[in-house]
């Protein structure tokens, strides 16, 4: 799909779509509950519907309606007769591995994209660990036997998706668990998340208050059923708060005060880049803002990695961005994808494996720009343009219904024009 973007007069109000980190885990919980759970506030995103596809791979009833999803889970595993496909959604792949071990049958998963090219290290060489099969190749991966409580230990510098797959499983083992993070701990608020979800659905888990960064996983535990309301995502929100930023007189709705979400650091990193806004509530205003150049730490909060390139852009000075490296195994290579891109609008970008740096100044008319299969990519690019007052064309737009699929609707609601055609 090729998406023209036709900057205009900008300004409204706009509801972020729900946390899609938040809906994985509560989607994937209410599936290994016993009963019927209502989640409320879904939006049926292509990586959500691949976590809620493998819910009933496994045995879960889902009936989706305009206003809530309801998962019927049946509190055990049914036979799963074909492959789980996770589509392109590595969160979907890594927290299901160790909860369908559980099921002791070869499962299968299958996907698209570059998600079996994205490490699985730490499952393979925990499976290869316990004499467990994991086979994986460009096209898939192929799972039998059950893992064991016990102690496991996982880096904490890779993604916390490993983290979370553990702690969704190991609560059902028959007897205590313990997993040690060593450090550098990063993504440390996604592990929250995680432990916020359990907890809402019966999990109990606690810190090991003598052995730092380790995580106590009572053995024998079933999940609960409930109703559940997913919260508005800050890292789909840092799209709209920077090109309020940039342009004021955007409002976003639907952001929690107090949100335990890592991305909720876009708030903070605008306002050390001079950023101005105002909170009623659930309810941010941006104003047009002098913005200033700053370093930010990315280790927390990856998602945010493509539109803080755009907002370095936008700073006078120097942005330097780091602890980036893992956005180069993502959808796609999000620093070399960005660099390219932003070179098309005379942005001055150069990166190393784990740094991006940014010189501030004066952007230029791009030429046609590729999404590189990344919908974090092709919105960030959507907002530069808009920034900076410059129609664009962006091919391979549809990317972005892997997350929101309403991002362009978003955009033509504040005031931008958008024309939609086939590539």
């Amino acid at each position: 799909m090729l998406a023209t973007i036709h900057p205009g007069p900008i300004g409204g109000a706009v509801t972020v779509p729900p946390s899609k980190s938040l809906a994985h885990r509560a989607v994937l919980a209410a599936g290994l509950a016993k009963g019927l759970s209502r989640i409320y506030n879904m939006d049926p995103s292509q990586d959500i519907a691949a976590t809620l596809a493998a819910v009933r791979a496994f045995g879960a009833r889902v009936r989706l309606t305009e206003h809530y999803v309801d998962v019927e889970g049946p509190g055990g595993f049914a036979t799963i007769l074909a492959p789980v496909d996770c589509g392109e959604s590595g969160s979907t792949l890594r927290f299901l591995v160790p909860v369908l071990s559980l099921t002791g049958q070869q499962v299968e998963f299958t996907g698209r994209g570059r998600l079996f090219q994205r490490p699985m290290e730490v499952y393979r060489n925990i499976f290869a660990g316990q004499g467990l099969l994991f086979a994986q190749s460009d096209n898939g991966l192929t799972i039998r036997g059950r893992l064991a409580p016990g102690d496991y230990r996982v880096r904490g510098d890779v993604s916390s998706q490993f983290i979370s797959g553990l702690l969704f499983a190991l609560p059902l083992l028959h007897r205590e668990s313990r997993l040690e993070i060593v450090p550098p701990f990063e993504s440390r608020s996604y592990v929250q998340l995680t432990l916020d979800v359990l907890a809402d659905f019966g999990i109990r888990v606690h810190w090991d208050a003598e052995r730092e960064n380790t995580l106590v996983i009572p053995g024998g535990q079933r999940y609960h059923n409930r109703s559940y309301t997913v919260e508005g995502d800050y890292s789909q929100a840092a799209f709209l708060a920077v090109l309020g930023a940039a342009v004021g007189g955007v409002t976003v709705n639907g952001l929690r005060p107090g949100s335990a979400q890592g991305d909720a650091a876009i708030l903070d990193i605008l306002a050390r880049c001079g950023g101005k806004f105002r909170r009623d509530g659930d309810a941010v205003t941006f104003e047009k803002s002098g913005l200033s150049g700053v370093e930010i730490d990315l280790a927390d909060c990856p998602d945010l990695g493509p539109i803080l390139m755009v907002l370095g852009t936008l700073c006078q000075g120097q942005t330097t961005i780091r602890n980036a490296g893992r956005l180069r195994l993502k959808e796609s290579d999000r620093i070399a994808a960005m660099e390219e891109e932003l070179k098309k609008f005379g942005a001055k970008i150069q990166s190393d494996e784990n740094t991006v740096t940014i010189q501030g100044g004066p952007l230029v008319m791009p030429g046609l720009l590729a999404g590189h299969n990344d919908h974090r990519v092709v919105m960030a690019l959507a907002v530069a343009a808009l920034a900076g007052g410059y129609t664009a064309r962006i091919s391979g737009a549809q990317a972005v219904a892997k997350s929101w699929p309403g991002f362009f609707a978003a955009l033509q609601q504040l005031g931008a024009g958008i024309e939609v055609e086939k590539e």
